[in-house]
């Protein structure tokens, strides 16, 4: 009635009254229960004075009896939401419950609704409780004192916090707002198990610094509590302490801190010293980090005294004479706590690095082994590292600028040294010199570049190699100009060189010489030297015929995919490369299946699927990031190549005949091969980019699809046309081409000699209309599903299952601009998991095993969380998939039980007998893959409760013994860590 306006509220009290004045506080308090129900739905349709005559009648309720409280605390809060309560009465709510109501004495809900009333009012009449000054701050204070449940302390400790961030006044309760917040820390709860709020420990813990670390006024209280907990032996209290220290920092100035400076030195220098925790070190240089950094902001006035000097003072007479002991012990404590301390500012950067740097050196040269040079070298690095913060390095007051001369000296020392683990943190330390503007003058940078020459193309060990070269690439784009000019020369002259030596060494040299090519890539400006010496020596090795030679064609390629890779970032790189490299590569090829055609030997190793295979990602890399414009400019060259035989966009186009990959004949099989490199191109390009004739070239796919003799030249067909229908627009030109791929698939499935080339087509068609929930992907995958009965196509259906649900490399993934729907697996694994389970048991004995293959390549691809919310349903089918006899269902299978056991332990424990059995027996298999990931799983089984482990303890460690001398080391490996585990089962501690 109230909410349809046919009664007022006023008129609803009187229609009460008999309730409100019964002698009986029981039904006084249903009364008002009634009420505050109404009030709490239809406040905001009150008028003001309706407002003000409810307010005043349950302020004076507040007096009555403790049955009543409740409904009267629930009929304020509804008061407090009134947009038209009048100036005062807020005031006056609040006065009436600080004087009357006894908070601490109410149940949760009521004292939450006290909480609730209080944030309403702060929220709404803010400038009316301040007029209350420090009452209101006194006020809450009694209201809080004593409170225990997580649910109201979250509530209050926000009211604590708007009170100092919205500058409310704390008069003299400073201390007392402080003890009643902090009496919490540290925080000590556990929440209780299928606790429905939610609430956890952490949060507490963050509401409670929140509160801590909001004000200077603090400081005097919170940090003499910080430093003894800090010296109590609870790990939780100390790092509590140190995550609230660090926020403090945030706020405080000199003066909060000065008092209590050296103590908190101390502690902090004692933990990391002694603590075993890396929680708690890391924590520990954190606060001492944001130490520094608080007394580093502090404006000086010219008479006080400047705490941050003597504070960095005290840091360096305590650890850096750790530096020069013989034993080294506390050297890497020491050099992290003067590491974070660095790191605080530039002015406490110069004011270590001035005191420690010339130090390290010293040492360097003192010590001749190299292990204690390697240390001195990694922290000698992480001091520069620190520099790279402040960017430029200034003259007038680096340190580091004035030890240039010893630092290099030493930076290139360690990189002739003979130890591979001192050279690699001398690469380290060189990449960030060479990051330091102005650093490295030009003879240093050709130093530089003569050894990193040296490790990427001579260094017998190839981490140190390796580790040259992505230095190169990092340092490439600071200094083009010079890796260009030398860098780059020397390795074209080092790749062409014919010296005398064995295959095997010029091979290798040459293998390194064009991965420092493409490392060094990482500039536009060097890209253009770089890539024409590629293909200059790509041209040169696919002349030949040899296996070598085609190794070599794959290692090029390789290279010039890193480049690709690397150039996508940068538009003009990118357009460079793919108008260079592409036109290049299809020319190589085509020129070399004319060759082919015409029985010419030389360029038949660009025709080997290995070199197909490796050209696939340089084209795709190239195109995949190209704008629209530029990509539609090259498709409107390189569909017409292929359809029309169009080659004069091509470098050295005259061609001994033309080419048609699409006609008939056995001599053009040669040219059908290409489609491979028709495939990386087309179905890398972004969505919006219109393909020319993309009906007649999704036809000429599809034919040659199913009527390809080559399975290489079958199956990127299918590939290239199932890339082309995941990208087309819906509409009836789809439709009609997919029933086009069915009436070609159908036949072509049930009989002749074709049936592979078609179940490949069936499989990428389906996976493309899979991806993007095309209606026709059911029908496909239950032509699937059928297939798995089938004795001849049924092994191949079921590893099928494995490509629907498995990212593609090549084509078909959001890299190449894909049509990906989100949880497309999930979808999959609801429509077909059912029906994949029903086949199994309709199967005959001869196929059963089709099903489960198929089965295990579904689940091994779903995500985790789904799998285990499946698991009871269908754990029953994978402990039989582990007794079939196919290596590829057991292998399947093992790696989706692996991390079911570690994710779902009470479900699998009650199949702990089977588990047992079944992978026992499988650390035998005659397979060596199977036989580790039995091993791995007979580990996880260690992850199970210990009281159903235990009677299995003594079997199992027998069972594993025998795996303990097999003949593969990776197996010995598994073996000694699974035997390990379950030796430890049921130790104290564990």
């Amino acid at each position: 009635g109230v909410k349809d306006g046919r009664w007022t509220v006023l008129q609803l009290v009187e229609a009460l009254g008999f309730c409100l004045e019964n002698t009986d506080p029981r039904t006084r308090g249903r009364g008002m229960q009634l009420l505050s129900q109404v009030l709490l739905q239809c406040y905001s349709l009150l008028q003001e004075k309706e407002v003000l005559h409810l307010v005043l009648f349950y302020e004076s309720r507040l007096q009555d009896h403790h049955l009543v409280i409740p409904s009267v605390l629930q009929g304020l809060r509804a008061l407090s939401m009134c947009e038209v309560l009048s100036p005062g009465l807020a005031v006056s709510v609040l006065k009436a419950i600080f004087q009357e109501v006894h908070v601490q004495s109410l149940m949760q809900l009521d004292r939450h609704t006290v909480y609730s009333i209080i944030t309403n009012f702060m929220s709404t009449r803010e400038e009316e409780l301040k007029g209350l000054g420090a009452d209101f701050t006194f006020g809450f204070i009694q209201v809080m004192d004593g409170e225990k449940d997580p649910r109201n302390l979250l509530v209050a400790f926000q009211i604590v916090r708007d009170l100092i961030a919205k500058d409310y006044a704390l008069g003299p309760f400073v201390e007392e707002l402080f003890e009643v917040t902090s009496c919490y820390f540290p925080v000590d709860f556990t929440p209780p198990p299928n606790d429905p709020h939610g609430i956890q420990r952490e949060d507490l813990i963050l509401s409670l610094r929140a509160v801590l670390a909001s004000t200077p006024q603090f400081a005097e209280f919170l940090l003499p509590l910080l430093i003894e907990k800090l010296d109590s032996e609870l790990q939780s209290a100390k790092l509590d302490s140190l995550q609230t220290l660090t926020a403090c920092c945030a706020i405080y100035g000199q003066k909060e801190l000065q008092e209590f400076l050296p103590s908190l030195w101390s502690s902090l220098r004692r933990e990391v010293f002694q603590t075993a925790s890396e929680k708690i070190e890391t924590e520990c240089l954190a606060a001492l980090h944001a130490l520094s950094a608080c007394l580093s902001r502090s404006v000086l006035s010219s008479d006080s005294e400047d705490l941050l000097d003597s504070f960095l003072s005290s840091i360096l007479q305590d650890c850096r004479h750790h530096l020069c002991e013989p034993d080294m012990k506390l050297v890497w404590p020491s050099a992290k706590l003067l590491q974070a301390a660095a790191g605080a500012s530039l002015r406490t950067y110069h004011r270590i690095t001035c005191s420690v740097l010339p130090l390290l050196l010293e040492q360097y040269t003192k010590h001749t082994q190299s292990s204690q040079r390697r240390t001195i070298l990694e922290m000698l690095l992480g001091f520069l590292e620190l520099q790279q913060k402040w960017g430029h390095v200034e003259e007038d007051e680096s340190t580091l600028l004035s030890l240039q001369a010893p630092v290099c000296s030493v930076v290139f020392s360690a990189l002739t040294d003979p130890s591979v683990q001192l050279q690699l943190i001398g690469i380290k330390a060189l990449t960030v010199l060479g990051s330091l503007q102005g650093f490295l003058s030009s003879s240093d940078l050709e130093l530089v570049v003569n050894h990193l020459i040296r490790l990427a193309l001579h260094e017998e060990d190839s981490q140190s190699s390796e580790a040259a070269m992505e230095a190169a690439g990092s340092l490439a784009p600071t200094y083009p100009e010079v890796f260009s000019g030398c860098m780059v020369p020397r390795l074209e002259e080092e790749l062409q060189s014919e010296r005398e030596e064995s295959y095997h060494s010029r091979h290798s040299l040459q293998q390194r010489c064009l991965q420092a090519l493409a490392a060094v890539s990482t500039h536009t400006s060097i890209v253009r030297e770089t890539v024409p010496v590629l293909l200059q020596h790509l041209q040169k090795v696919q002349k030949g015929t040899e296996a070598r030679n085609t190794q070599d064609v794959v290692s090029v390629c390789q290279s010039l995919h890193r480049v690709a890779l690397q150039c996508q970032q940068d538009a003009e790189g990118c357009w460079y490369f793919h108008q260079t490299v592409v036109p290049c590569l299809l020319a190589m090829a085509v020129q070399a299946a004319m060759q082919e055609s015409t029985h010419t030997l030389s360029g038949k190793a660009l025709l080997e699927e290995e070199v197909l295979a490796a050209m696939i990602p340089v084209i795709s890399a190239a195109t995949t990031h190209l704008s629209p414009e530029l990509a539609a400019q090259s498709v409107s060259h390189v569909v017409p190549l292929f359809l029309d035989g169009e080659v004069s966009f091509l470098p050295q186009n005259s061609f001994p005949c033309s080419f048609q990959p699409f006609g008939d004949g056995e001599c053009l099989e040669a040219q059908r091969r290409l489609v491979a490199l028709l495939m990386a191109f087309v179905c890398s390009l972004p969505r919006d980019v219109a393909i020319p004739k993309q009906e007649w070239l999704l036809r000429e796919l599809l034919a040659l699809s199913c009527s390809c003799n080559c399975p290489f030249t079958a199956t990127t067909a299918a590939k290239c046309f199932a890339g082309l229908v995941n990208k087309h627009p819906a509409g009836q030109q789809l439709d009609e081409i997919l029933q086009l791929a069915v009436n070609r698939m159908e036949p072509g499935l049930a009989e002749g000699p074709r049936r592979t080339q078609a179940l490949t087509l069936l499989l990428w068609v389906t996976k493309a209309l899979v991806l993007r929930y095309h209606p026709l992907s059911s029908c496909l995958t239950d032509k699937l599903l059928g297939l798995l009965g089938d004795t001849e196509l049924g092994p191949a259906a079921a590893d099928g299952f494995s490509l629907l649900m498995a990212e593609s490399p090549d084509v078909l993934h959001k890299g190449c601009h894909a049509d990906i729907r989100i949880m497309f697996r999930q979808r999959f694994f609801t429509d077909n998991v059912p029906k994949l389970v029903q086949g199994f048991h309709g199967a005959g004995p001869d196929v059963k095993a089709n099903y489960l293959k198929g089965l295990s390549h579904v689940l091994n691809h779903l995500p985790k969380p789904v799998l285990v919310t499946e698991l009871p349903t269908l754990l029953s089918l994978l402990l039989e998939a582990l007794s079939c006899s196919d290596r590829v269902v057991q292998l399947s299978t093992l790696s989706c039980l692996h991390p079911l056991l570690l994710e779902a332990p009470q479900i699998m424990s009650l199949h702990v007998d089977t588990l047992v059995t079944k992978f026992l027996n499988l650390t035998s298999s005659p397979t060596m893959a199977v036989r580790i990931a039995a091993l791995r799983c007979a580990h996880a089984l260690t992850s199970l409760p210990t009281t159903v482990l235990l009677p299995y303890k003594g079997r199992v460690i027998r069972a594993l013994a025998k795996p303990l001398d097999d003949k593969k080391r990776l197996v010995r490996k598994e073996a000694v860590a699974a035997r390990g585990e379950w030796f430890l089962l049921g130790s104290p501690g564990r």
